[in-house]
């Protein structure tokens, strides 16, 4: 398995980037191929122990995030590092793109270079969330902030398809999220996805709300991108000032200061999850081949994660796998009831 990574994306690139790169090849195993300006990344990498599996592939710079039409921008610019890395999963020589640049370009080219998984209406980024009770697969965290019932089961499909092929769950429980549990809650577009996920042969729990979403009820939650987008957004906001407030209490008091020596390692791992660089990155599930949005501030250590979750991906054959379900899907003829039934 390669993993071409876009070392030009994100608001820390190239350091970072090519820091993760460097534990991951080290630590996981993981053989990166570095996607940008060979002079700037060669540079980068002597700052670091010589490390086997790393390799550099020529490109141009990334895309810039106050790009306007991002889409017109990634057509007009082929050179660019990620449309270069998404060419080489294309052609197959590698397995994985990893990017912390610009989502819309993200995006666009995976769009354009790879396209879509027959059978798919509408991509959907989805996020692994580890709470305590266990991993939520979360989408669609900000693709499509209008959606259609159709987009909510496929997104539905697609993520329990991931928690089966990578996480190696079967039958993911799926969960609608909503504002209340019962079957007529919520908007137009939830009532009626709520109808069409309990015939869709998903192992639809039915409606999840926002408040036991972290309780392990669902391993798979569904909703359009706008509300997904805003709920994991307050989410990291939340896990934000939990963090800084436990360092100002910390910090506020001598006597603090010296139990947190005793206590820093249950501490750490008590905050662990509450970090944004333990997840590694978004999926951007029904594209043609797997791909990873990792968060634009992107340190190395999510960098790192990132990979691994790409590689995860790859390994775990769930881009054949779900080429042939909605290919069975789609080919499939719709019935209609017979009379009198």
């Amino acid at each position: 398995m390669k993993i071409a990574l876009d070392a030009m994306g994100g608001d820390r690139a190239p350091a970072e980037p090519v820091k993760g790169a460097v534990l991951a090849a080290k630590e996981l195993k993981i053989e990166v191929a570095l996607v940008g300006p060979q002079q700037v990344l060669q540079a980068e990498l002597k700052k670091h122990p010589l490390v086997e599996g790393i390799s550099i592939v020529p490109a141009g710079d990334t895309i810039a995030m106050e790009a306007d039409d991002v889409a017109r921008v990634v057509r007009q610019r082929p050179d660019a590092a990620i449309n270069v890395a998404m060419g080489m999963v294309k052609d197959g020589r590698a397995q994985a793109v990893v990017s912390a640049g610009h989502t819309g370009a993200v995006m666009a080219s995976a769009f354009f270079v790879l396209g879509r998984i027959p059978g798919i209406e509408r991509p959907a980024i989805g996020i692994l969330v580890p709470y305590a009770a266990g991993k939520v697969f979360f989408l669609d965290a900000g693709a499509n902030p209008d959606c259609k019932p159709s987009y909510l089961v496929q997104f539905g499909q697609m993520g329990s398809a991931y928690m089966e092929k990578v996480i190696g769950i079967p039958q993911p429980r799926v969960g609608l999220l909503n504002i209340g549990e019962e079957s007529n809650k919520g908007n137009e577009l939830a009532q009626e996805a709520h109808a069409r996920l309990a015939e869709s042969g998903l192992n639809f729990i039915g409606n999840v709300e926002g408040v036991h979403v972290h309780k392990g009820v669902a391993d798979v939650l569904v909703t359009d991108g706008f509300t997904g987008n805003v709920a994991l957004k307050v989410g990291e906001g939340i896990a934000d000032y939990i963090l800084q407030q436990v360092r100002g209490v910390v910090k506020s008091s001598p006597l603090f200061i010296a139990a947190s020596v005793l206590l820093k390692p249950a501490l750490r791992r008590a905050l662990k999850d509450l970090r944004y660089e333990e997840y590694g990155g978004a999926n951007l599930m029904g594209i043609d081949g797997v791909v990873v949005i990792a968060h634009g501030r992107s340190d190395a250590l999510a960098i790192k994660n990132g990979l691994w979750v790409a590689n995860s991906a790859a390994q775990s054959g769930l881009i054949e796998t779900m080429r042939q379900s909605f290919s069975r899907r789609s080919a499939a003829p719709e019935t209609t009831p017979a009379a009198g039934r």
